[in-house]
């Protein structure tokens, strides 16, 4: 049955969307913002030569690069200001979560309360730095030998000059960005970076889409193809949204009070989402697979069979090409133990089983603190389950897809993840503002109402 908020909500008047002026004041900064974004990927880093670096990137595809390449909108490829994004903020972010679950002094930071927050952000900013100026040095010194087989030389002036200024402004950029995201959370509209990274990932897709339709008319590829292909991806985005939105709802129960009514007892519920991860596990899973071709495209020569490493990494290559069936078997096996893994890091059953013993809370028939936290653990291992192989599914049937297929473009199940959750995410907020708007209105006209009764 449908809650009272959800009512309401769905009989919302979107003729009232022109009335809510804060409202679209937020949309328009957010679009402004996303704007910028796309801007400052076509401004290339100092020192490099676009032409040389766009022939080389047509010639290395398929390794980490084109994955982290897609969510940076063409960015990484084209080694522009901002070619790292918002990816070493993220990474920062997680390392901190992490940290938090592991370290006691960070845990006892957490709990501070907003200053404890603060403190932990400014953490993430430092890592945020630290992590870029690492990436950007390695992204600098790895373009200097980029090409070296090819002939092709993609920095104009190699050196540490060259190398000092591409971290700089690799770490400029990635700041600037951070800060972007952060004015789209308190000025616009929705998660500042989820909408970042969705909008590189959307930006890819016009021209992906016209690939698609391109090889459909070329002949490379069947109409039935093409229409299975859609097919499959509505079908993905609908499953999507629905294992998003599942829950598993624990009642909670408080102790009985006298009220005005009476002796009543409150009740809620507890949502444990099945998917609690997120989008994390694939995006962990990826990265490690895909790192050894990497590692040869940026080398060049240098592993090219002349020693015992470079044999490794050859063989490594040629076995986790997308598509293998090793690659795809480690590739599920990676996204259910990270689920797994970034599940019990997020949600800590003795911590969740603690606080609701301190403010009186319990489970029908579970006895609280031990036998709560227990039941926690399991309630969340037998979703997680469930969750793990939802993950799993959603990102092989497309590697499956592109392998089989012969796909002209990189279907990914991770960005459509991430373009699902974020669009959800920011259709709820557009809905809270109709929302709230709604409810002023209907406040105003009481008060009219009232005053006028008045003798």
């Amino acid at each position: 049955m449908a809650s009272a908020a959800d009512s309401l909500a769905s009989g919302l008047n979107l003729s009232k969307f022109a009335q809510a002026t804060d409202l679209r004041k937020r949309l328009w900064f957010t679009i402004g913002a996303l704007i910028v974004f796309r801007l400052l990927s076509y401004v290339p880093l100092p020192g490099v030569d676009p032409t040389a670096l766009g022939i080389l990137g047509d010639k290395t595809t398929g390794g980490v690069l084109d994955f982290f390449n897609n969510f940076s909108g063409g960015s990484l490829k084209r080694m522009s200001l901002i070619a790292l994004g918002v990816m070493p903020y993220i990474t920062a972010s997680i390392v901190v979560q992490l940290a938090t679950s592991l370290s006691p002094t960070l845990a006892a930071i957490k709990k501070e309360g907003e200053s404890g927050r603060k403190r932990l952000n400014q953490y993430t900013r430092y890592g945020t730095v630290a992590l870029t100026a690492i990436q950007g040095y390695f992204i600098a010194v790895g373009l200097e030998s980029f090409g070296a087989t090819q002939g092709i030389q993609a920095v104009v002036e190699p050196g540490m000059m060259f190398r000092a200024g591409a971290v700089i402004s690799l770490i400029g950029g990635t700041m600037f960005l951070m800060w972007l995201g952060e004015q789209i959370t308190s000025r616009g509209i929705g998660n500042g970076v989820s909408l970042i990274i969705m909008a590189g990932i959307v930006a890819n897709m016009p021209t992906n889409i016209y690939n698609l339709v391109n090889g459909s008319r070329t002949g490379s590829m069947d109409s039935f193809q093409l229409i299975g292909i859609i097919v499959a991806v509505v079908g993905i985005v609908l499953l999507i949204c629905f294992m998003e939105r599942a829950q598993r709802r624990i009642l909670i129960q408080y102790p009985k009070r006298q009220t005005a009514r009476g002796v009543q007892s409150d009740r809620s519920h507890l949502p444990l989402k099945l998917n609690t991860a997120g989008v994390i596990p694939p995006i962990f899973a990826s990265s490690l697979l895909l790192m050894p071709l990497t590692i040869t495209q940026f080398a060049g020569n240098k592993t090219a069979g002349d020693s015992w490493w470079g044999d490794v990494i050859i063989t490594l290559n040629q076995y986790l090409q997308h598509g293998s069936p090793l690659y795809m078997t480690l590739y599920g096996a990676g996204i259910i133990f990270f689920a797994f893994f970034y599940t019990a890091v997020v949600f800590n059953p003795e911590e969740t089983a603690d606080n609701l013993k301190r403010y009186g809370g319990f489970i029908p028939g579970i006895r609280p603190g031990k036998n709560t936290e227990v039941y926690f653990d399991y309630v969340l291992t037998r979703i997680t389950v469930i969750g793990a192989a939802y993950l799993a599914f959603i990102c092989l049937v497309p590697e499956y897809l592109v392998s089989a297929l012969k796909i002209p473009f990189y279907l990914g199940g991770t960005s459509l993840l991430i373009v699902v959750n974020v669009t959800m995410d920011t259709v709820t907020q557009i809905q809270s503002h109709l929302l709230a708007h709604q409810y002023g209105d209907l406040i105003k006209k009481a008060k009219l109402k009232g005053g006028r009764l008045r003798p």
